[in-house]
């Protein structure tokens, strides 16, 4: 059928692993919200944001109802979110976050990914100060908004970078967001002004930013690393994994 159809179900097939993926962090997120603030939406500005987000990511209703109702049922199991430190080969320190309702099974995972690359799973505390948390939002760009004005406004409620940026999905539809990065504690006062001010809301949540220099690899080594990042990003108790890897120039 030729190399065109060939790309197109390749792109396909990788849209179908994302989706899954984002669904289930998504879900084990909703599940976590749901248990710390309650199912109401209205009293529950993190369940909100992951309701948002759920619906940009074009996630099933019937998802969100198994999530929703994972928190609500004693006989379920009960995820924690659980913090995962080490250092991958050639000395690039890794900060792994999880949702498990088996933290016995996850570590060990974990600690054997890293050891099958050439890593090792350390202490908490061993790498985490190498990173910043900081919360962060995503807007859609109304039109004739002032990004400049729009950070001077935002500073007052914990902003402390605002700059636009364009999405471009696997069917190459571009759009404009506003990407807003805060302290970790200043969630709330910013979801608040998004919300008060009627900003529609792509999603919120909260990143690692690595506070030192990323260091550069040869392209073997990088090979190396990117396997363990791939095992650990393929565990589906792993939501998000952080390095002090420098990323790969274009």
């Amino acid at each position: 059928m030729g190399r065109a159809f060939e790309f197109r179900k390749e792109r396909k097939m990788k849209r179908w692993g994302h989706m899954a993926r984002v669904f289930t962090k998504l879900g084990k997120e909703i599940t976590i919200a749901v248990k710390a603030g309650g199912p109401d939406v209205t009293g529950n500005p993190r369940l909100r944001a992951l309701m948002a987000e759920a619906r940009a990511e074009q996630m099933p209703k019937e998802n969100i109802e198994r999530a929703i109702k994972k928190a609500t049922d004693k006989t379920l199991g009960d995820f924690k979110e659980l913090v995962y430190e080490g250092f991958g080969p050639h000395g690039i320190a890794y900060l792994v976050e999880a949702a498990t309702d088996n933290n016995t099974r996850t570590v060990a995972n974990v600690r054997s990914y890293f050891s099958k690359c050439g890593g090792s799973l350390q202490t908490s505390g061993s790498v985490s100060f190498m990173f910043d948390h900081k919360c962060v939002f995503r807007i859609k760009e109304a039109e004739g908004m002032d990004i400049e004005e729009l950070e001077l406004e935002m500073i007052d409620y914990g902003a402390e970078e605002v700059f636009e940026q364009i999405s471009v999905d696997e069917d190459d539809n571009e759009t404009k967001e506003v990407v807003i990065y805060g302290d970790y504690t200043a969630y709330g006062q910013i979801q608040k002004f998004i919300e008060d001010n009627n900003y529609e809301l792509i999603s919120g949540g909260f990143e690692r930013i690595p506070n030192v220099d990323l260091k550069d690899v040869d392209p073997d080594q990088r090979a190396a690393l990117n396997k363990l990042t791939d095992l650990l990003e393929d565990d589906e108790d792993v939501t998000n994994v952080y390095t002090t890897l420098k990323p790969a120039e274009e």
